[in-house]
């Protein structure tokens, strides 16, 4: 059959590009407002007398990696420099309907997501200016090198291609997700627990969060952003099969979350004989990262077993890293990193592009340099003015010594 070329009308173009551009931006806005998330469900688990200083960490990560991203990291990524020479582009060149300043913007909200991840993970006894030292490092090198070989299309220290191997992951759960979870787990083994977290046998103690509610509020702020990280990445929604994909996207990713909730829900129930809303948050999370590798193919039904599994995994997760004694406050690493390889690992199940030796070689690659890297950075900022603050500053809050503020000061007995 003779292939016919039809031309489109530059006003045509024009609006879709304009169109294209915009749902970009608005997607971007989503996933930056995860960035408030982070910050509330963060604020939530941890103890009073360190609220301030994690909310104060979330802001500042997101200002370092927006600032370095553009320095550094967007050069390193995908071979192109905007900090002198800006982002410029009429979507014509490089066939795009959007502008490149909205595709940037993109980048840049997904570098600040995985360094959240850490923020959680490392709260309540890490120095918070050791803590910025490592983001600048992380979203202006660790971070962008992984995502050079992935998004970024380049070969592997000029060995191997990931892209032609079969590596798929549509919106991050190994790039983003796994690579922040990598990062953190390096900073939390050379951080050590925190005190009283663990009792003379080696028994995990609980230690609980401050404010639930505003634990559940951050879970549904992510929730929500969730729309714009997984939507987004369809990369446009100006056409009918554009827009079909992204009712799809948004479809399985709400889909995965209720899944991980229920799940979350019922093994809690099972194992401990309540129903136990730390788990249920995590579920709801574990279901979103399990899908975003691939949102795109499953159907209902099946991204809907896809984030129950995350669910499952997610409660057996933070009990077995309880018992190895890696003290993570609110999970991030089991949430991101554990649930985070489900969810590359599940892509071929809907996807007949994706091979399964193809994603664990992209998944290893990932987690193998982001945790090495990291294990490398943290230590030279150990040896360089430590990580962790001292006992009797642990006992009194990070939040007076680093911040010198409480979050709750009408509330703390004088």
């Amino acid at each position: 059959m003779e292939t016919v070329v039809l031309d489109v009308p530059a006003e045509f173009f024009a609006l879709q590009y304009a169109l294209d551009t915009f749902y970009f931006l608005v997607c971007g806005a989503l996933v930056m407002w995860m960035a408030a998330g982070f910050s509330m469900l963060e604020a939530g688990l941890v103890r009073a007398k360190n609220t301030t200083e994690i909310l104060t960490k979330n802001i500042v990560l997101y200002a370092i990696a927006c600032t370095m991203y553009m320095i550094v990291g967007y050069s390193i990524m995908y071979d192109g420099n905007i900090f002198l020479a800006g982002i410029t582009g009429d979507g014509v060149a490089d066939e795009k309907t959007y502008a490149p300043s909205a595709d940037f913007f993109f980048q840049v909200v997904f570098v600040a997501t995985a360094m959240s991840i850490v923020s959680g993970a490392v709260a309540e006894r890490m120095k918070l200016w050791a803590f910025a030292l490592f983001a600048i490092v992380m979203t202006g090198f660790i971070y962008p090198m992984s995502g050079s070989w992935t998004w970024g299309a380049q070969p592997v220290f000029g060995m191997f291609s990931l892209g032609d191997l079969g590596f798929i992951d549509f919106a991050g759960s190994g790039i983003v997700h796994m690579a922040g979870a990598a990062a953190a787990l390096a900073g939390v083994i050379l951080l050590g627990a925190r005190n009283g977290k663990y009792g003379p046998n080696g028994e995990a103690r609980a230690i609980p969060g401050a404010n639930l509610p505003l634990a559940t509020l951050g879970t549904f702020v992510l929730w929500l952003g969730w729309f714009g990280f997984n939507g987004g990445s369809v990369l446009a929604t100006a056409s009918v099969g554009d827009a079909n994909s992204v009712a799809v996207v948004f479809m399985n990713t709400n889909a995965a979350a209720a899944g991980g909730v229920i799940a979350a829900l019922i093994v809690a129930k099972l194992m401990f004989g309540k129903a136990d809303l730390t788990m249920v948050l995590n579920g709801c999370l574990a279901g979103l990262v399990a899908i975003t590798a691939g949102p795109d193919t499953p159907t209902p039904l099946m991204a809907t077993l896809i984030g129950a599994v995350g669910g499952v995994i997610v409660v057996f997760s933070i009990l077995s890293f309880d018992k190895l004694k890696i003290d993570d406050p609110v999970g991030a690493i089991s949430v991101h990193g554990v649930v985070g390889l489900w969810g590359l690992l599940a892509v071929p199940i809907t996807n007949p592009d994706a091979s399964f030796t193809a994603q664990v070689i992209g998944a290893v690659t990932i987690f193998v340099w982001v945790f090495v890297a990291s294990m490398i950075a943290w230590g030279l900022i150990k040896v360089i003015m430590g990580i962790r603050v001292t006992e009797e500053e642990e006992y009194q809050g990070v939040d007076i010594v680093e911040c010198g503020m409480e979050a709750y000061p009408e509330f703390t007995n004088k």
